[in-house]
């Protein structure tokens, strides 16, 4: 898990992304168990106490659900599953459509855009 400690944004948010992250691009499973509070403090480096502000946040979210005894997992809820999923794609769109807007481009030209990207990122060599 990556941690930004310049970023302006709350360390347990990142923590929370990250997860959010993770489960969109399948790298987490619904039911998945994830680390104990306490190892994930070990290895990211971090307050014990901002992670467990984070698991308490994503269970208050219905992101996680804990067991006791038996620990932290991702909740099986496809409807929560896809409302984060729904959530991280209207901010990556938020964004995009932010940036392109600095770069001076209107509704159509980021329209037209992102079509020409989308006919030809298959057949363009990086």
């Amino acid at each position: 898990m990556y941690i930004d400690f310049h970023k302006p944004q709350p360390i347990y948010l990142q923590m929370i992304d990250e997860i959010k992250r993770s489960l969109a691009r399948g790298e987490l499973q619904p039911g998945e168990k994830i680390p104990s509070q306490r190892e994930r403090a070990q290895v990211s480096r971090i307050n014990p106490n901002t992670v467990q502000r984070a698991y308490r946040e994503m269970e208050a979210i219905g992101l996680t659900v804990t067991v006791r005894g038996q620990g932290t997992f991702i909740t099986t809820d496809m409807s929560v599953l896809n409302k984060v999923r729904d959530e991280m794609t209207n901010q990556a769109i938020h964004t995009f459509i932010e940036e392109m807007s600095a770069l001076g481009y209107c509704s159509e030209e980021i329209q037209a855009a992102v079509q020409d990207y989308m006919t030809n990122v298959g057949t363009k060599e990086d």
